[in-house]
Order: structure tokens, then sequence, then C-alpha cells
């Protein structure tokens, strides 16, 4: 009766164990909605290297608490209505703990209208993009500066440096508008003028006619409030007409991909606001871990705008790490609290409509493509 009772305990026990192993060590899904193809593909296939680039070596490591941690991937091409259908179908198929590195304004404010991150309580760490907007919303987590905070400190600059007549030219989307609405509140507070201000049309590089009016105009500086492909064919076209304009790029742009692009000659004097630490930042520990992991991984998508998706993704891990359960509910409602962290030389502060960084700097491009800050 005895050696009856223990081979059933025994069976029991090794039924419950199979049972509960699977969950135990289940993966923690974490999706990414984002370009891969498309005019903004570039910049889409750079966050996710760079977000893939910390996954990957926290894995190695044994991931969160024994879980690993699953990367899912859809491209939107930056379609508003296909990042909201793509979220909503990620959501419902994958069940993920959180999503991260969504790109570009008019996509998160297409999420944010529908309000499925709020239906469902999933939190986005690392949303793309600076506008007042994103934010604002809820269950979206920028991992820099705003816009508006970009455009106020470039806008100070100039002033003390009597540059005075600006060019504007913007996406005309959500990005570009907060940028624009900046840069009109900026020039007032700082006695600029805006003597130029032109727009194209959002995922394209259709800037023909912004450089025709930047070189009727002749501004002392042209700030573009663009995206990488937009910023390089509008540098290149405007060059090849004669335009001489300091131009001035909000740090969206991949400089990186710029230089490579224009070269080094035509790159030069090309200055740029700076939201997050660069590749050159030994001084911090998070880019001394992201060239060491960089250097390991001969990513080919690895560039200096990989740099926010792996910043974003080492955020995200040290908030599932302090959270007892790795939900979604869980993460979402201790973000809504509140969220401190150091992800190595930089300071986050999460939090209900707050920006989580407000750390400006300016670099210029000189000589051989060299960074002058």
């Amino acid at each position: 009766m005895n050696l009856s009772l223990s081979r059933r305990a025994r069976h029991l026990f090794a039924l419950l164990c199979f049972a509960v192993a699977p969950l135990a060590h289940a993966d923690i899904v974490i999706g990414q909605v984002a370009p891969f193809s498309g005019p903004q593909a570039v910049t889409g296939k750079a966050i996710r290297a760079g977000i893939k680039l910390w996954v990957d070596d926290v894995n190695a490591r044994g991931g969160i608490r024994g879980q690993r941690i699953k990367l899912v991937t859809r491209d939107d091409a930056q379609k508003p209505e296909e990042t909201v259908r793509l979220v909503k179908e990620l959501i419902e198929q994958d069940n993920p703990t959180a999503l991260i590195g969504t790109i570009g304004t008019s996509n998160l404010e297409a999420l944010k209208q529908d309000g499925v991150l709020e239906k469902t309580r999933v939190s986005m760490v690392g949303a793309i993009s600076g506008a007042t907007s994103v934010v604002s919303a809820r269950n979206m987590y920028p991992v820099k500066a705003t816009y508006r905070e970009e455009v106020e400190r470039l806008f100070k600059q100039l002033g003390e440096m009597g540059r005075t007549r600006v060019g504007i030219v913007y996406q005309d989307d959500g990005l570009g508008r907060d940028a624009l609405a900046g840069a009109q509140a900026s020039a007032k507070t700082y006695g600029l003028s805006l003597v130029a201000q032109a727009g194209y049309a959002r995922n394209t590089v259709e800037v023909s006619k912004a450089v025709d009016e930047m070189v009727k105009q002749t501004p002392d500086v042209i700030f573009l409030a663009a995206t990488t492909a937009a910023a390089i064919e509008f540098t290149n076209r405007y060059q090849t007409a004669g335009g001489r304009a300091g131009l001035y790029g909000m740090s969206i742009i991949d400089v990186q991909e710029l230089l490579a692009k224009l070269g080094p000659d035509r790159a030069r004097g090309f200055a740029f606001s700076l939201v997050l630490p660069t590749d050159d930042r030994q001084d911090r520990e998070v880019m001394r871990e992201y060239q060491r992991l960089r250097q390991n991984a001969k990513d080919p998508d690895l560039s200096s705008r990989s740099v926010e998706g792996f910043i974003a993704a080492k955020a995200l891990v040290k908030a599932l790490e302090r959270t007892p359960s790795p939900t979604a509910q869980s993460l979402t409602e201790a973000l809504e609290r509140g969220v401190e962290t150091d992800v190595g030389g930089m300071r986050l502060s999460f939090g209900k409509g707050q920006a989580a960084s407000r750390y400006v700097d300016f670099a210029i491009l000189g000589s051989g493509g060299r960074l002058v800050r």
C-alpha cells in the first residue's frame, strides 16, 4: 500500500511539473510595429537592431528571472492605419507584455485616437517621437526630450549667435507641425525672424518646392524638421542649387546615414541636436555597453539611430525586472505610478503625461565627417 501511494504521488508530482514548467519558462513577448519597408525603413531597421542588441544580451545572460524575451515585429511601412491594425493583431495573436519602438508622430497619434493601448492596458516604452501629443498620451513613453525642448534650445543658441533669419523645412504631419509650432513660439522669445516656411508630404522626399523657397528667401539658417531620407534629399538639392545657409537637423535624422549618402565634403557643416548620448560618449556606461555589443553583433542595420532602440530596451527591461509579475497590466500600473531608472549614465523618469528626459545637446559634422561638439 505504501509503495502504491508513493508511486501515485510521484506520478502526480510529474504531471504537476509538466503542467507548470512551461509557464515558469514562458517567453516575455515584446512587440514592435514599425516601418521595415518604404522611405522610413532605414529608421525602423535601425531602431529594431538597437532593441535586439540589448534583448539578445539579456537572453544570453538568462533572461529576466529565467524567462527569455521574445521580440515580435510587424511592418507598417509607416502607414498610420496599418500601425493601428497591426498593433491590434499583434496584441490579439501574441499577447505581448509590452510594445516598443513604433516610429512616427502620426502613427502614434493614430494609436492614441483609436485607444487600443488604453483598452488593452498594454504600454509602449520607447515610442519614437518627441511630439507633445505623444508625450501626453497614456500608455506611451518616449525615452528622450520633446521636439519643443529641442527647438527651444536650438533657437536660444541661434539668438545668442546673432543668426536671426531662419527658414524652416518641415514634414507636413504631426511631427513637422509640432516642431513648427515650437519654432514659431521660440522665434518670438529669442528675437528670430522666420523668413521662410516650406512643408513636404509625409513619407516622401518631395522637397523640390522647399529647395526653391529656401534659395529664394536666403535665410541665415535652415532648420530641418525632417526625417532622414528627406533631409538627405534636401541637403543635396539645396547645395546643388547654390544654397549657402547653415543647416540644422533634428535629432531624428540618422547622421551616419546622411554622412554615408552625401560624403564628408557635402555633409561638412551639417549641425544637429542630440537628445541621446552619441557613440563617442565613452564616459557613459550605456554607450560603452552599446559599443561593446555592437562590435560583436556585426549587424548591418546598427547605426546612430539604433541607440534610441537600445536605450528603450534597457529601460523596458529594468522596468520589467522591478515588476513582480511581468504582465502587461502590472507593467502599465508601475509606469503610471512612476518609474525612475538609470540606464547607464542617463537617468529617465517615466510617469503619466511627462517627458522621460530633458537632455539636449548639439554637434556638427566637421572635416572628414568628424563629430564636433
